[in-house]
């Protein structure tokens, strides 16, 4: 087993974890360095992770958009925002996860990790809310439109990272425990 190159998948895996966390592309990342890492080691090497296994981590990537988005979308729905509002509630989330993982809860070992979703949940509403303002709606109906983008940004969120955690297991498993 080409130890150097497994390790650096592993890494990599957990980068992309992270990066999902922070509602960026992580979940593509994985999937991107598995496709890299299946290529580059040898069918016959221990160690190598099959075109399978990619093509898993593939569609569960996809499942991980797929749920986001719909998550993402009933909760705009549910609050009937705009598109100004829907805008400026994914931007809200972004900082917002950021901004959780540095001021963090607290939580032993998890804190940094739950004041991300937290917090990118809480800047989907504060953004939803300032969207629905700006477009000069009443402070009820900004509310309402606030907390549809906070819940389907937490739903998506939690389903998002339930999809990483199981691409980081399954293709760890793939490497150690080949089939």
């Amino acid at each position: 087993m080409d130890y150097v190159w497994a390790t650096f998948l592993v890494l990599t895996l957990f980068a992309g974890w992270l990066l999902t966390l922070f509602s960026l592309p992580g979940n593509w990342l994985m999937v991107g360095v598995a496709a890299l890492y299946a290529w580059l080691i040898p069918a016959d090497s221990p160690g190598q992770l099959e075109w399978g296994w990619v093509v898993g981590l593939l569609v569960l990537a996809l499942l991980g958009e797929a749920l986001e988005l719909l998550a993402g979308a009933l909760g705009a729905k549910s609050g009937g925002g705009s598109k100004r509002g829907m805008v400026l509630a994914v931007l809200g989330s972004v900082v917002g996860s950021i901004a959780g993982a540095f001021i963090g809860v607290p939580i032993p070992i998890v804190g940094s990790i739950v004041a991300a979703v937290l917090f990118a949940a809480l800047g989907a509403l504060g953004g939803a809310m300032l969207g629905e303002h700006w477009k000069g709606r009443p402070l009820e109906e900004s509310w309402k439109v606030g907390q549809g983008a906070f819940w389907g940004r937490l739903l998506g969120t939690v389903a998002k990272i339930s999809i990483a955690t199981t691409m980081v297991i399954l293709t760890v498993v793939g490497i150690f425990w080949p089939s």
